[in-house]
């Protein structure tokens, strides 16, 4: 490693601080490159990540953390900051703007992140609403099953999905090789109602994504929807409005064409139901990686925060993250859309 870098990351000495000043923070874990030759070729390539400098620009930005943001309540070691320097390519102002959003959302929605883990969903996760299929897709993506179907509106309200959707997602970042390949979303829209349809209005819609397009270190690299009823076009015109255009560009609507799907998800993938070769769909085993994870998802989310943070209110929320009130025509909207389906 070269003299330069070293400076970078030395602190300053004991003599050089003033009587007043404080020393600064021990140095959190060292991180440990898991990734095979491949992705760390992929990310070189793709984002811009130069090994011999990663600890240079993870401490670039743990710097700006603690210059611009001292009292943001986050984690600083290594391998968390480089989700974020990964999911905008080692810009750092970006990556920078990435984790102020990802902690700006999560304050902004209680709904959803207040008591967020796994023991609290238990009921969601029984109903087949979500799973991570056991295969990646060819590009080592790991691929979410979405089932709306399975959702009943009396049980529990939409948030609780949402939440589910979050505790995954959250899982799956804490894989390198998810940062680097992103993910595949696979939603199957069989039986949605136009009732369970009008549930997903442009409230939820913007939240939603302002957090996975601005507030959360991840890379959806493709959409697949099947069995999407005529509703849907409803749906896609509420969702659509607040898509940027590389996301938008990667929905593919393969409605009841299973060759089309498989096109882009091959057979032996897929489990029988989508017309795949890998047995039957389970949603037992991610429930249970999800459930044995407990522990961690109390430490991040279910300790106390200060009611109002100073930080949030000098950070810029991502443009879904509005308040309800903005949206207070939104079933009418929604109605509208939907009903014009039919």
């Amino acid at each position: 490693m070269s003299e330069e870098s070293d400076s970078l990351r030395t602190s300053p000495s004991a003599a050089s601080l003033s009587e007043n000043e404080l020393p600064p923070a021990p140095r959190p874990p060292g991180y440990v490159c898991s990734l095979t030759e491949d992705l760390v070729t992929k990310a070189r390539e793709e984002l811009q990540e130069k090994p011999e400098w990663r600890l240079r620009d993870v401490q670039a930005l743990r710097d700006m953390v603690r210059k611009d943001f001292p009292n943001l309540r986050t984690s600083l070691d290594d391998a968390f900051l480089l989700r974020f320097l990964r999911a905008r390519k080692f810009d750092y102002d970006r990556a920078l703007q990435l984790l102020i959003n990802y902690h700006s959302c999560r304050r902004s929605w209680p709904e959803v992140f207040h008591n967020l883990r796994p023991s609290a969903l238990k009921e969601v996760l029984a109903s087949g609403f979500l799973t991570v299929l056991p295969h990646t897709d060819p590009r080592g993506c790991p691929i979410l099953c979405i089932r709306p179907d399975r959702w009943i509106p009396s049980n529990y309200p939409i948030t609780e999905n949402i939440r589910v959707i979050y505790l995954t997602l959250e899982k799956l970042i804490q894989s390198e090789e998810t940062q680097v390949n992103g993910i595949v979303i696979l939603a199957d829209y069989k039986g949605v109602s136009l009732s369970k349809a009008s549930h997903f209005g442009p409230f939820i819609a913007k939240k939603v994504i302002g957090i996975l397009q601005d507030g959360f270190p991840i890379r959806i690299k493709a959409v697949h929807v099947v069995n999407e009823p005529r509703i849907f076009k409803g749906i896609f015109a509420i969702i659509k409005p607040f898509l940027k255009e590389k996301i938008a560009n990667r929905f593919f609507l393969h409605g009841s064409d299973l060759n089309s799907l498989h096109t882009n998800l091959p057979k032996s993938i897929l489990p029988k139901e989508y017309g795949g070769t890998a047995g039957e769909l389970d949603t037992a085993a991610w429930n249970a990686v999800l459930l044995a994870s407990e522990e961690d998802f109390v430490r991040e989310f279910c300790q106390p925060v200060p009611a109002c943070d100073s930080i949030l209110g000098r950070a810029l929320l991502p443009e879904g993250l509005t308040s309800e009130a903005q949206c207070d025509d939104s079933m009418r909207a929604v109605k509208s859309q939907l009903y014009s389906c039919y």
